[in-house]
């Protein structure tokens, strides 16, 4: 399909679970500075289960009580600084990650990321792992609401100049199908990622529009 014909031109991703496989680091962050305070240690699926919607919101999952737990502020900023110091240690792109956004790059499509993580640490991992492939990253900050709010994805359509009726989000997620849903954008939801296809389809994906990989994800974008 040529690029004048194709359904869009403007790309924007989620991160963890999506273009990066952070469930390890992000696990053994937890973990590490949880037992600091004797709390519980959890599994990777636990984990799995408990991102997609902020670090606070990790953190809030991780105690019993939650925000309201005596704790919470000193855990939530030990993790952040425990994170940055280990967030790449066996995180890595899932496969087929890297000639995807070549492909993308090549077809001339823009590419941008929108997170619910730390936006210190979306533009480190992208700085790392993607570099100049994707020019535009944003994460959770300050003064900007996080997804499933449309804001961060609205501030990344005006840095790439792109139009919402020729961008798709692509996301694993719940939190993503609800985000590209309120920025009245497309959604192509990911399966290889922290959830699986029965729940993408619980949350509202359509069944056409579910990627099981790089390659059918490719398919998608291009109308084949």
């Amino acid at each position: 399909m040529t690029e004048k014909n194709r359904s869009y031109d403007t790309v924007i991703f989620d991160l963890d679970g999506t273009l990066l496989d952070t469930l390890s680091d992000l696990t053994n962050s937890a973990n590490a500075v949880t037992a600091r305070y004797g709390f519980l240690q959890r599994t990777r699926e636990e984990i799995r289960s408990f991102v997609g919607n902020g670090i606070r919101r990790l953190i809030a999952r991780l105690l019993p009580d939650g925000e309201e737990n005596p704790h919470f502020d000193a855990v939530y900023r030990d993790f952040l600084a425990y994170y940055g110091e280990h967030c790449m240690e066996e995180t890595a792109p899932y496969p087929g990650i890297g000639e995807l956004l070549h492909r993308l790059k090549e077809g001339g499509y823009a590419v941008g990321i929108v997170s619910n993580k730390a936006d210190f640490a979306v533009k480190k991992l992208r700085d790392v792992y993607f570099g100049a492939d994707i020019p535009v990253a944003i994460g959770d900050r300050e003064g900007i609401q996080k997804k499933p709010a449309p804001d961060s994805v609205f501030e990344a359509l005006e840095e790439l100049g792109a139009q919402r009726s020729r961008t798709v989000y692509v996301g694993d997620s719940d939190v993503d199908i609800l985000t590209a849903a309120n920025a009245g954008i497309d959604c192509i939801a990911v399966s290889w990622g922290f959830r699986d296809r029965g729940f993408l389809l619980a949350h509202g994906a359509q069944p056409e529009r579910i990627a099981a990989d790089t390659q059918q994800l490719w398919n998608i974008l291009e109308g084949q």
